[in-house]
């Protein structure tokens, strides 16, 4: 199964708390950390509802 990276650009602070938990489901929780992840509908959706604040590095 095909894998991609994410990278947390953008801060949590301020933020609703479910898009903080979909952060904490896509094993991010720090600024710049890398999170490499299964590509499925279910992480694209998460990457969907957090992208202001997360980038798809491949």
């Amino acid at each position: 199964m095909a894998t991609i990276k994410i990278k947390q650009t953008g801060s949590p602070i301020r933020r609703t708390k479910d898009q903080r938990a979909t952060l904490i489901g896509l094993g991010l929780n720090k600024m710049h950390k890398v999170s490499e992840l299964n590509d499925s509908p279910e992480v694209q959706g998460m990457i969907r509802k957090v992208r202001h604040m997360v980038e798809v590095q491949g």
